[in-house]
């Protein structure tokens, strides 16, 4: 097994963007839970998300370790579609013609912690994203073995 040293800066940089934008969604999580928003049953809600977290940061681990099948399941589970999902609403929002000016004007203190958690989410992941493929982290990709 490789030590630390033999890990590249960008591989050990993206493990730890992964980590912080799994940190946020955890954030998000407790921030929706305890606004009241979370809606019905919050309990099955947290469950999956807790579940959700927990696989990532094993792939995170994985990935860290230079596994391919984990980067690239970190790629497009999280980085494509993850991203999408955290975005999707919130272009439409900005689509249908409203303000983010006004928008912060009436957010209150939990909105506020919830959107600057959500942008260190989406830098995180894209940050995660970009440092799993610059050329150090590629090589390093390259010349692992292809065991779980």
């Amino acid at each position: 097994m490789r030590g630390a040293e033999s890990v590249p800066g960008a591989v050990r940089g993206a493990r730890a963007m992964w980590l912080v934008a799994i940190g946020a969604g955890v954030c998000e999580t407790v921030l929706i839970v305890a606004s009241g928003q979370a809606g019905g049953d919050a309990a099955a809600g947290v469950a999956v998300r807790a579940a959700v977290f927990a696989a990532a940061v094993l792939v995170v681990l994985r990935m860290a370790a230079g596994r391919r099948w984990a980067r690239w399941l970190l790629t497009v589970a999280l980085g494509v579609l993850g991203t999408l999902s955290l975005t999707v609403e919130p272009v439409r929002w900005l689509a249908r013609g409203n303000s983010i000016t006004e928008l912060v004007r009436q957010a209150g203190a939990v909105d506020l912690l919830f959107g600057g958690s959500r942008v260190v989410h989406v830098v995180a992941v894209l940050g995660g994203c970009v440092l799993m493929f610059v050329p150090s982290a590629n090589r390093y990709f390259r010349t692992r073995r292809t065991a779980p």
